[in-house]
């Protein structure tokens, strides 16, 4: 079963954004980037590592580089269970 984002973050991932840097398969001077989103865990980035992993087996353009941030959006001590609703005429 797929969990959704608010689970993920309350599991403790956050969003992970990652800029890869890769030459042209014909064009080896020319660099090209693409962008890549997850929700992963830090340190150990497990699903960014995947991916880098995926690109340098399947795709031809070489990877130059890497650069990423990872934002936790929300950590478990922050949220609320709210157990009542009121609503307002």
């Amino acid at each position: 079963m797929a969990e959704n984002e608010t689970e993920l973050m309350l599991r403790g991932y956050g969003l992970t954004t990652a800029e890869l840097f890769y030459r042209m398969p014909d064009h080896q001077l020319v660099l090209n980037s693409f962008i890549w989103q997850e929700y992963d865990l830090a340190p150990d980035y497990p699903k960014l590592f995947e991916f880098i992993e995926f690109w340098q087996t399947e795709i031809e353009g070489p990877l130059h580089s890497v650069r990423f941030v990872h934002r936790k959006m929300i950590a478990a001590n922050e949220w609320r269970n709210v157990v009542q609703e009121f609503t307002l005429h």
